[in-house]
């Protein structure tokens, strides 16, 4: 059976979308799935599924139940796997890494329209369905992130490095 990871958008980010993840959990189990854990408070869900999940399946629960409007993006474990050896950031600070996984894969022309390089320190490289950013200055500053959120314009949901790796590690525990 596959194993996902479930990456909710905006969840308990700044004191807004609150989900306790003990009910997010519960609703991911309520639909049938199997082996649901998550890890921190932003809203990561690992679980087992019997037969493949739709996103639009997670986010239309979530807003029912628990009232939250959210895109969720999912990937497997291999897909997380290739997530990680793709990093075109290798040796860099990993306290500077994030990863935004986007629910589509961009059009090419789109991407190749982009002018990251405007937000230089900060850099961006793209690989199928994910954004990585190398953000010297961190999260919290930087503006490279909501300039690709709004020039891209697909869901998009950024974790930092060291979450991709614990995500990846639960999800073959």
């Amino acid at each position: 059976m596959p194993r996902y990871v479930a990456l909710l958008r905006g969840i308990n980010v700044g004191g807004k979308n609150k989900v306790p993840m003990a009910d997010l959990r519960a609703l991911v189990e309520s639909l049938g799935l199997r082996e649901v854990s998550s890890f921190i408070q932003s809203g990561n869900v690992i679980f087992t599924a019997p037969k493949a999940v739709a996103p639009a399946t997670l986010e239309a629960a979530v807003e029912r139940e628990l009232g939250v409007r959210s895109a969720v993006v999912l990937r497997t474990t291999r897909e997380l796997d290739a997530v990680i050896a793709a990093n075109p950031f290798a040796g860099v600070d990993v306290s500077t890494l994030h990863v935004g996984f986007m629910a589509d894969k961009p059009p090419t022309a789109t991407m190749r329209q982009l002018e990251a390089e405007r937000y230089a320190p900060e850099a961006m490289a793209h690989r199928g369905r994910e954004l990585y950013l190398h953000l010297p200055n961190g999260m919290g500053r930087a503006k490279l992130p909501a300039y690709l959120d709004r020039a891209v314009r697909i869901p998009t949901t950024y974790r930092n490095w060291n979450t991709v790796l614990k995500l990846a590690e639960l999800a073959v525990a």
